[in-house]
């Protein structure tokens, strides 16, 4: 433990005593791309302090205040191999470089995705210079979008880069932006809404959604509102343009104050308002051809995505700390889709 920049400091935040390992799977930032599995692992090989003593049983009770420090080995030597796959850089420069990712493409390799992904074509873009502190499949990745949302990321090319990029998505201090089509239309004068459990209007004009999120227990591919022993989560969604007569569905702008796996998805889905196209959070919610009209209501069944976008990323240039802000504008898919709901409505 003599790097100071390979050790992750954790305060437990629950004041329920769990497990070590299931603690830290939700106390961990995201950033640190550290999965429960290889988080039993690093316990289990001498890799973790629990208040300062060596630790080694993942079923150790922990609680609030405790402090946890994880010893992050040298990343390993990447297997995942270079694809000369097109890329649409945003910026780059020798410490980071921002992308625009189409949907359909996985950020970094997994057990069903093991090429054709955005760490692929980065490694092939940048050669050897992305940070090792991902991990062994992902290299220089600080924060993530599904493999079916467009739009920008923020890619580390140092591992100083790495650091001071993912303190800012820990701090929740980096900007993210999404633009979602939804069913409906969130009001503020809708009884309903008002009752859901996790959500306040500010100003009549922002919804905010606060809950927790953890893995879905029955579905460990989906994740679930809960109320306690998740990750703290919270999104603000207000309502660009309504669709339909009366609002059938709606462009909605969404902004992440954290950023949890499927969040802005489950969030919307909880809140009654899941995504158009969405497969795993939207159900089988179907448009009203009489209310946005047939064309609109049609494009919309069709849509072959969660109709989600990452529009704008701003963040503090880890090296120079000057502001850096991006724009994407909707890709083809959904501009075409809007343009049909706007034209349905009319």
């Amino acid at each position: 433990m003599t790097d100071p920049l390979r050790i992750l400091r954790i305060e437990i935040t629950s004041a329920t005593a769990e497990r070590l390992d299931k603690a830290l799977a939700r106390d961990v930032p995201e950033a640190a791309a550290l999965s429960r599995s290889r988080l039993a692992r690093l316990i289990a090989e001498g890799h973790v302090r629990l208040n300062g003593d060596s630790v080694q049983d993942a079923k150790r009770k922990v609680g609030a205040g405790d402090v946890v420090e994880i010893a992050l080995p040298a990343a390993a030597e990447v297997d995942t191999r270079p694809e000369a796959i097109p890329l649409s850089v945003v910026y780059e420069d020798d410490a980071l470089i921002v992308v625009d990712k189409p949907a359909g493409m996985v950020v970094h390799p997994a057990p069903g995705s093991p090429g054709g992904t955005l760490v692929n074509a980065l490694l092939h873009h940048c050669g050897d210079t992305l940070s090792g502190i991902g991990g062994e499949r992902r290299p220089g990745i600080v924060h993530r979008i599904d493999k079916d949302t467009s739009g920008l990321l923020v890619v580390a090319k140092t591992d100083a880069a790495h650091h001071g990029l993912a303190a800012q998505f820990e701090a929740h201090s980096a900007e993210r932006r999404y633009l979602a089509a939804v069913h409906g239309c969130p009001d503020p004068s809708d009884p309903r809404l008002r009752g859901v459990r996790g959500t306040h209007w500010e100003n009549t004009e922002v919804l905010r959604i606060t809950t927790e999120l953890a893995r879905h227990r029955h579905d460990r591919q989906r994740q679930a509102v809960v109320w306690s022993g998740g990750r703290h989560a919270i999104t603000r969604a207000r309502v660009l343009e309504p669709f339909g007569q009366p609002p059938a569905a709606a462009l909605v702008e969404c902004r992440l104050e954290t950023g949890r796996t499927h969040q802005i998805r489950v969030h919307m889905a909880h809140v009654g308002h899941g995504l158009i196209g969405d497969p795993v959070y939207g159900g089988r919610r179907k448009l009203s051809a009489r209310a946005v009209g047939p064309e609109a209501a049609r494009a919309a069944e069709q849509f072959p995505r969660q109709a989600l976008h990452a529009t704008s990323l701003g963040f503090r240039h880890p090296l120079s700390d000057a502001w850096m802000a991006f724009e994407s504008p909707l890709p083809d898919d959904m501009a075409q889709l809007i343009t049909a709901l706007r034209h349905g409505t009319t």
